[in-house]
């Protein structure tokens, strides 16, 4: 005889079953891109061509800065095209260094600057 009881925890064990094969597809998946990601940035990186800095035009349009062995160039990169736009000097380039870039501030940081700010009562 099927009780109600029976029939819960069946519904349970489908349940659990499930959510813990999907949660393993979830990170197959996610190391599987990983990995990938890794694999091809590898294999796409070389040693005489840089992408220096890109700007977006358009959906689908481009500019680029490149530096081919030790010249720089600029592209214009389209959906089907690209477009040589000419030499570019080193010495007219600005060049980002480690101090410059953006550094994400742990949270005790941002914390202690608004106790310093804080207007005293």
């Amino acid at each position: 005889m099927v009780t109600l009881s029976s029939i819960g925890s069946e519904s349970l064990v489908q349940l659990l079953t499930i959510s813990i094969v999907f949660i393993l597809v979830l990170a197959l998946t996610y190391f599987t891109t990983k990995f990938v990601g890794n694999y091809q940035k590898t294999k796409l990186a070389g040693n005489n061509i840089q992408v220096l800095e890109t700007f977006r035009i358009s959906n689908s349009k481009y500019i680029q800065i490149i530096k081919i062995g030790e010249k720089y160039f600029a592209i214009s990169v389209c959906k089907d095209t690209i477009t040589y736009l000419g030499d570019l000097n080193a010495e007219d380039l600005v060049f980002k260094n480690a101090s410059n870039e953006f550094k994400i501030p742990n949270f005790k940081d941002i914390l202690d600057k608004l106790k310093k700010d804080k207007p005293e009562d």
